[in-house]
């Protein structure tokens, strides 16, 4: 009410405004209160409500604007405010913050026509013990003024982290998913895996190649694969790619050109790896994850 009368006052004035709200039924305040409410000191609520808008709002843009409710607490948390969730509901409806929800995601991937008897080692079960045991790849689409580029991601299971991606307007396996797993390698230093690593795809044609193969072979990683057009048979590759188009590629209509795709792409990793809360990690970042196992916290043994 408040509100409505400083919005209107210097159109028709505080008591017109009252006298007419006094014969409705949405509401009533004398000219006398309004004038007391506006002398009257702020509540603490008021003050606190509004420094914690503005760190919503803050925390909100740094990180793509697309935490919804839960993600928004724990990020609140993370940045030691001692907030509820309902508070931070209340409190993101105030500064008309939302997340995003991701959308369907194209087929990018053609299946090989020859047979193909790579076994499927992982039968829809994402789990993994360490980091380098098991990686998901795939593909997805991005439109540009010119028409389309094309997106690789390779994920490690374990901390949900990107280990390698690359960008290119073709399909053909040497610039595309040849680099994104080039690029995974060198990241995580596995030119010559020894630990049993596992490298799950879909049976598209990029990923069945002999180029690509051979690459797998001399980096000692085993080839899986999916059923063909079954997407849950890759079914974490397929939310990272999600994920990827909601959180970044449907802030624009149509991106300028495959650079600026590249760019973008570049510091949404960066995000992703290490600044990102993952509701699957409980919350936590990949790289966090990955240093809790690198460097696990050990309590030191008693003295007597």
């Amino acid at each position: 009410m408040i509100a409505f009368i400083d919005i209107h006052r210097e159109k028709f004035g505080v008591e017109a405004i009252c006298r007419i709200l006094g014969a409705t039924e949405c509401g009533f305040i004398t000219s006398r209160g309004y004038r007391a409410s506006k002398i009257r000191p702020r509540s603490a609520r008021s003050l606190r409500d509004e420094m914690l808008v503005e760190e919503l709002r803050r925390i909100h843009q740094e990180n793509y604007s697309v935490y919804g409710v839960r993600k928004m607490w724990h990020a609140m948390r993370h940045a030691g405010w001692d907030v509820g969730r309902d508070q931070v509901v209340r409190l993101m409806k105030i500064a008309g913050l939302q997340g995003v929800r991701r959308g369907r995601k194209p087929v990018t991937t053609r299946p090989e026509a020859g047979v193909d008897q790579r076994p499927d080692l992982v039968e829809r079960k994402f789990v993994a013990d360490r980091p380098q045991q098991l990686w998901v790849a795939d593909i997805t689409y991005v439109r540009i003024l010119t028409g389309f580029c094309y997106v690789a991601f390779i994920t490690d299971v374990f901390s949900r982290r990107i280990v390698g991606w690359a960008v290119a307007p073709t399909l053909h396996t040497q610039p595309l998913p040849l680099l994104a797993l080039e690029h995974a390698l060198l990241s995580t230093g596995t030119s010559r895996n020894e630990s049993g690593l596992i490298h799950h795809s879909d049976r598209g044609s990029q990923y069945v190649s002999l180029a690509y193969s051979d690459a797998l072979i001399a980096a000692g990683v085993k080839a899986s694969v999916g059923t063909v057009g079954d997407s849950y048979d890759n079914a974490l590759a397929e939310t990272v790619n999600g994920l990827y188009k909601a959180e970044l590629i449907y802030s624009k209509r149509i991106w300028e050109s495959v650079s600026e795709v590249e760019l973008a792409t570049m510091g949404w990793v960066h995000w992703w790896n290490t600044a990102r809360l993952h509701e699957a990690l409980g919350y936590r970042t990949p790289a966090a994850v990955e240093a809790a196992y690198t460097h696990p916290t050990t309590t030191a043994p008693a003295t007597v």
